[in-house]
């Protein structure tokens, strides 16, 4: 006879199975082991770049001086960046107290305007070449980075970097890549002579790329960076100090002799560089956006970014008793989906560069209470895709400049910019799916005197204009703009402006010390991942490397792209297949979701946690690619 069970019995089992299926099945198994550090913990996208930072740290470097060796290292690695391109970073100073923010994004050059790129035949900036390029960023981030919180010289900072631009053996999927794109790499000489060493214009099948393994060098961009080297020195020989002996070095890039060899070869092949575009650029010292989520303070960069995004999200979620729903269930992920989402239709509409008009509604957008009516417009019954940005105005000062254009706002589908408009075309190598999650490279950065760095740097990727000796590859980034203000008002080309960009380095603590540093590559999935990652750790207990690697992870494509056309595709969710059950999927799908089964989503992750009870480090370094992390 079957055992009959009693009615506490069958409570109490019932009771069992919902825990058992609350907990977050991906923390069972990690595929690399968790990184502990007493010293420092260096944390990148590549091998070659963590040796980087571990032989500054050892050289007396502090977390700075070693976030800023590996940015050099991975830029002339051409890890999905180069040297033009652009860096974002937090820093927390443990002298202070204080998370500070890095905005070294490039601004658009002179003549850049809607009307120049629509008389292109344009409906956004090109993805690549000389007119894809915004003003270099990267070279002032580092050097003003290493300058105000650094400890080291430049000339020792950029030591591996100028090592590695002399030769180094370069890895298979990055000489591949050369080998990829060199359809467009051949157009450029300068780009040809450095990314395609074995070209023949009269045998095309023979491969012109380096090859795994083969030294890769990079003469002009050694002598560009010995260039930096040599005015730091001549600085120091007249009695600088160190701060302004680098600072002596910025002005040679941005003012100098390497200035005018960017502008010139960048105006010789089509694009928009002046020398006052690059001589009045700066990097800006800022204070970053902030949210408390459940005691913990996380911190990000403002509205130039879209990492305001993960705050509003937290402050949505924060009215939801996540555990209660039981990990990657339907109604768990049903909910992250549309706080994304609600928080996304804000970013596509409201973010852009908060130094040029108009002002962003940035109070009003992070507020509790504008999350708090934000959060009733989720459904518990069904998906929903047409949200509309919401009214920030209404919960700070002023008005809504831009309210008929918010009631009458849409999302981009795919269909309507493949169809295009007469007279339009927009060309492109990446496809929607690879411009949502095009890459660049993370770096996390700690030390025992408590310097914390995490950086998402990117920018200058291949396929890459080189311009001319410089050995300097400029930024893709203009493709980050919009032409009409129907999209967002806030985020339209003009002279001098930065575009709102993906790239969202993350920082929190807790009672004013750092509790964990994080940061992912991976274009508009970035904070869509950092948001899984936080709650891993804070809500389901997985430890860092766990939580890094994120097999359960989910990915919305509801967003526009801020790459390419800039489409979206409301309604598309991607569930691992390993870590949801059939009947989570099959409910999903009954609340008109439109499910696509993964083995796991892309979520290159990496960061650092503080066990404060042990006065250690944690490294989480995804295995995704080639991230790695090194510690002591």
């Amino acid at each position: 006879m079957p055992t009959r069970r009693t009615p506490l019995a069958q409570a109490a089992l019932a009771a069992l199975i919902f825990a058992l299926s609350s907990l977050p099945l991906a923390a069972q198994d990690i595929s690399k082991p968790v990184l502990h550090g007493k010293e420092w913990v260096a944390i990148t996208g590549k091998p070659l770049g963590a040796t980087a930072g571990a032989k500054i740290f050892e050289r007396g470097g502090n977390a700075v001086d070693a976030a800023a060796a590996m940015l050099a290292v991975t830029a002339t690695m051409w890890d999905v960046l180069g040297w033009g391109g652009e860096t974002q970073a937090l820093i927390y100073n443990p002298e202070t107290g204080e998370v500070i923010g890095i905005n070294a994004l490039g601004v658009a050059p002179t003549g850049a305007t809607p009307e120049f790129f629509r008389e292109q035949g344009m409906r956004y900036p090109p993805e690549y070449g000389p007119l894809a390029a915004v003003t270099p960023g990267t070279p002032g981030g580092l050097m003003t980075m290493v300058a105000e919180y650094g400890r080291l010289s430049l000339a020792e900072v950029l030591e591996p970097a100028i090592d590695m631009a002399e030769g180094y053996p370069i890895e298979k999927s990055q000489a591949d890549n050369m080998e990829n794109r060199r359809d467009v790499l051949e157009q450029w000489p300068s780009s040809r002579a450095v990314f395609l060493p074995h070209y023949d214009p009269d045998d095309p099948d023979k491969r012109a790329a380096p090859r795994e393994g083969e030294l890769f060098v990079q003469t002009d961009l050694a002598n560009t960076l010995r260039k930096l080297v040599e005015a730091e020195q001549r600085a120091l020989d007249d009695g600088a100090t160190r701060k302004e002996a680098i600072y002596a070095a910025y002005d040679r890039f941005y003012t100098g002799d390497i200035a005018e060899e960017i502008v010139s070869a960048t105006r010789e092949a089509g694009g928009l560089f002046t020398m006052e575009d690059l001589a009045e650029w700066e990097v800006k010292l800022e204070e970053p956006v902030s949210t408390n989520y459940r005691g913990i303070d996380v911190y990000k960069l403002t509205t130039w970014t879209q990492g305001p995004v993960l705050l509003q999200t937290l402050n949505i979620l924060e009215g939801f008793d996540l555990q209660a729903m039981g990990y990657n269930s339907k109604r768990y992920i049903h909910t992250l989906y549309q706080a994304m989402n609600l928080a996304y239709a804000d970013r596509d509409f409201y973010y852009g560069d908060p130094y040029t008009p108009p002002e962003e509604p940035v109070e009003g957008l992070l507020s509790k209470e504008y999350a708090a009516e934000r959060r009733q417009l989720i459904r518990d019954d069904r998906n929903l895709t047409d949200y509309l940005p919401g009214d920030p105005y209404r919960f700070q000062d002023g008005d809504n400049p831009f309210e008929e254009l918010r009631r009458n706002w849409q999302i981009v589908p795919p269909e309507a910019e493949a169809e295009g408009e007469e007279g339009f075309q927009q060309a492109g190598l990446m496809s929607f799916e690879e411009g949502f999650q095009a890459g660049t490279t993370a770096i996390q950065a700690a030390d025992a005197e408590g310097w914390v760095v995490s950086v998402t740097p990117s920018g200058g990727w291949i396929p890459a204009f080189i311009a001319g000796e410089s050995g300097i590859g400029l930024s893709q980034r203009m493709q980050s703009f919009v032409l009409d203000e129907a999209l967002n008002p806030y985020n339209v080309v003009e002279p001098g402006k930065r575009p709102r960009v993906t790239l969202t380095p993350s920082m929190a603590l807790r009672d004013g010390k750092p509790l964990v540093s994080f940061s992912v590559q991976g274009g508009d999935l970035q904070d869509q991942n950092m948001l899984q990652f936080f709650l891993n750790m804070v809500e389901w207990g997985m430890n860092v490397q766990q939580a890094s690697e994120g097999d359960g992870n989910i990915i919305s494509y509801q967003m526009q792209s801020s790459f390419g056309a800039h489409q979206s595709e409301p309604g598309r969710l991607l569930v691992p297949e390993r870590f949801t059950t059939p009947y989570t999927r099959e409910h999903l799908e009954a609340m008109g979701y439109d499910l696509e089964t993964v083995d796991r989503v892309y979520n290159p992750t990496m960061a650092i946690w503080f066990d404060r009870e042990n006065g250690t480090m944690q490294g989480g370094a995804s295995d995704y690619g080639d991230d790695y992390g090194i510690a002591w």
